[in-house]
């Protein structure tokens, strides 16, 4: 293991314990059974890397929801701002309300919905800005900031082919013109999201830039009315599209898988050079060998057909570890790949380490990351079960400390 980085242990409330007291990568395997690690140098990077494709006029805008997609929302936000971010977006309110007690001060986008006078309140009390999806909201806005005799910068949402929140791009102008006309709303941004960014068939995308292009147009001609405001804002790429087309960066572009060292397609690895933040890492418990005819775990889904040295380790689906990658996965120790064993425990996994005979109780097992030579990534485990690297990242529960390396 590699000590002599500054670390920090941190509970769901980033709160962490004071860095002189855990000071490497050893300590913290003493204190915890298993652990994410959040590479802050690596999200750093990525930062770098995503800002040298976009021009000067794009500011990068960091999603953060889902507590920064399982990396610790607090830790990777001030991050991000002190790499050069300018904007935060989240998808719920509390989620918003976290990073502003945590002292964050940039900009914060609120991607959900909000329908309630008491959500609006404390939206205009911790300064989001809310996302503006239909004329009942709109005017729900209106009516209490002005009970509370305070302005609020608002963004309006277009629905262009996600069929998901938003106002139909049919109805784009028609919103437009209501949220200018309503008091106590300052219009900052409109902005919409891609349905298929990520594939290589570019034509549906292709459409919605076209419906959001005509959209934009006609409120342009519409703004001559309001000379002095600035014109809004305008964002529609994720970070599929900001690393599929330059001609979808606008002022903002919103960028949150990639934020964290992954693509969101094999065909856009080329765009830039990313890094995986997280790894995930746990310590073996027990070491034991059983003999040929032996079952190991529920239901006996896995039976030795020779003598196996098996090593059991602390992690399990309570974790995050999906329980359908039982005998489909594997870990690294000591730089080799070691197979998992068995069903997938709530709290354990066994492993197949009859190539490390002398494996001791207390090392360490990598289970997402880089371990020698070899790296085992959430897309590894993505395709392995027919899912999305997105759900991976974001699965890996709370009870597992999120554990800050800072170079």
């Amino acid at each position: 293991m590699v000590s002599g980085k500054s670390i920090s242990i941190g509970n769901r409330a980033n709160q962490c314990v004071d860095p002189s007291v855990v000071n490497s990568e050893l300590e913290v395997g003493i204190l915890q059974r298993a652990w994410v690690e959040v590479d802050l140098e690596a999200l750093r990077e990525n930062v770098r890397q995503i800002q040298q494709i976009l021009s000067s006029q794009t500011q990068l805008m960091a999603v953060v929801k889902a507590d920064a997609y399982g990396h610790g929302a607090v830790s990777v936000a001030k991050t991000v701002c002190q790499a050069g971010v300018g904007w935060l977006a989240v998808a719920t309110l509390p989620e918003g309300i976290e990073l502003r007690e945590a002292g964050i001060k940039k900009p914060i986008l609120v991607l959900g919905a909000i329908h309630t006078p008491g959500e609006v309140q404390a939206i205009a009390h911790w300064q989001l800005q809310p996302t503006l999806c239909t004329p009942q909201q709109a005017l729900l806005f209106s009516e209490t900031l002005s009970s509370l005799n305070q302005c609020l910068e608002v963004q309006i949402k277009i629905d262009t082919g996600m069929s998901r929140l938003g106002t139909p791009w049919q109805q784009g102008l028609e919103f437009f013109q209501l949220v200018q006309r309503l008091p106590n709303l300052e219009l900052a941004g409109i902005y919409s999201h891609f349905a298929t960014a990520d594939s290589p068939d570019p034509t549906i995308m292709r459409q919605q830039h076209y419906r959001f292009e005509n959209v934009i147009h006609e409120i342009r001609e519409h703004w001559e009315s309001n000379k002095k405001a600035k014109f809004p804002l305008l964002h529609i790429a994720n970070s599929a599209a900001t690393l599929a087309d330059s001609n979808l960066h606008y002022d903002l572009v919103r960028i949150g898988l990639s934020l964290y060292g992954l693509y969101p397609a094999p065909h856009l690895e080329s765009a830039v050079a990313l890094k995986p933040v997280m790894q995930i890492k746990a310590r073996v418990t027990q070491v034991k060998i059983i003999e040929a005819g032996t079952g190991v775990s529920y239901g006996y889904q896995f039976i030795a057909k020779k003598q196996t040295r098996i090593a059991v380790v602390g992690i399990g689906y309570a974790d995050g570890i999906p329980r359908n990658l039982s005998n489909k996965m594997k870990g690294l120790i000591r730089g080799q790949f070691v197979s998992q064993i068995g069903a997938i425990t709530m709290d354990q996994i066994m492993l197949d380490v009859s190539n490390i005979p002398d494996l001791q109780v207390g090392e360490v097992v990598t289970l997402l990351g880089q371990d020698g030579d070899y790296s085992i990534s959430a897309d590894d485990w993505a395709n392995t079960l027919g899912t999305i690297s997105w759900e991976i990242l974001c699965g890996f529960k709370h009870r597992l400390p999120r554990v800050n390396i800072k170079q």
